[in-house]
This record gives structure tokens, sequence and C-alpha cells, in this order.
């Protein structure tokens, strides 16, 4: 397994070793033992969620309140996403800056997003499955959620393609207003 930092420090990239052969290909997608000892984070996943999206839906920028807040460990297991983080811990050097990833089901990176950042992904292809375990179980009173055009953050989003949002989505609020962490 390889780890690398992307821009904001805190967001790692995973890049599994991938056995091909003629027969196909066989990876790990997770083992507890190999990601503690790769990141060095002692965290537990208590939660796994499998979504599907057509090209276009964007979801997020989603985020959980303490003491609800999740670390998340992404990745895509059918087509191709435009991952985004956004860091909103206020105490941190690189409060409100973004960072980005194509994950998809033919490289099959993984992002660990950490505690303190709104994340949110973009479908590229003509569908994708996203899957997600999460350090903290969903709390609907504790979720918010980041306008995904936000001026402020000013995430280059492809042009290309029609975004399509859910009306919780469409309702998110500016990260000015924002309710972020400390």
């Amino acid at each position: 397994m390889k780890v690398t930092p992307l821009s904001i420090p805190d967001v790692l990239l995973i890049e599994p070793e991938i056995y091909e052969d003629d027969r196909g290909f066989f990876f790990e997608s997770f083992n507890l033992n190999e990601f503690r000892q790769a990141t060095l984070l002692n965290i537990n996943f208590v939660q796994d969620n499998h979504s599907k999206s057509f090209q276009g839906i964007l979801r997020g920028l989603h985020y959980q309140l303490p003491p609800h807040a999740q670390g998340k460990l992404v990745r895509v297991i059918q087509g191709e996403v435009l991952d985004v983080t956004v860091d909103i811990r206020k105490s941190s050097p690189t409060c409100g800056q973004y960072a980005t990833e194509i994950l998809s089901s033919v490289n099959k990176k993984q992002l660990y997003i950490p505690k303190g950042f709104a994340h949110g992904f973009l479908t590229l292809s003509e569908t994708s499955e996203f899957l997600y375990k999460t350090t903290d179980f969903y709390h609907p009173e504790s979720e918010r959620c980041i306008l995904w055009n936000d001026e402020t953050l000013n995430i280059a989003w492809p042009k290309d393609i029609e975004i399509r949002l859910s009306s919780k989505d469409l309702a998110g609020t500016r990260l000015i207003s924002s309710e972020i962490f400390v």
C-alpha cells in the first residue's frame, strides 16, 4: 500500500498493491493492520456506505458536526468521479482550501478524509458506484452541507458536464456562514 498526502497533507491518497494476470486482478481493498501501519492512524471504521450515481450527479459538500464528525475512507468500484475535500478546521493553516482527486474503478485509488473536512464528488462517467467507510455513524441532526459552487472556495468543477444536485445539496450554505470546526 502506497500512501501519499495530497495538497492538504491530512488528506491521504491510498494506492493498494494490485496483482494482475490473465485471469484479472486481486487486491486487498482494506486491511486494518496495513492501514494503521501505513497511515500511522489509530482509527476504527463503524459504518460502510454504498451509493450509485449517474453522470453529472454531484453529492456534497457534506460533513457532520462534533461529536458526530466522520472520518472517511472512500473509493469507486464502478465508473469515475472527481472527489473533492474541503478543510473546514478553523485552526488549520489550510482552512477553506480544497483538494481534488480522480477516483475510478480503473485506478483503484482511495482517499482517507479526516474529521473536519467537507466532502463531495461528481460522477464523470455514465454511472458510478462509490463506497465509503466512516468513523462515526450517520447522525442527521449533525449533518451540514456547504454549497458546491461557493465563490469563496472557487472549486474547479468540470465545465463540460451538466451538474445535477439533490434539493438538500442545493440548499447548502456558504462556507463563510457554515458551522465549521474549531
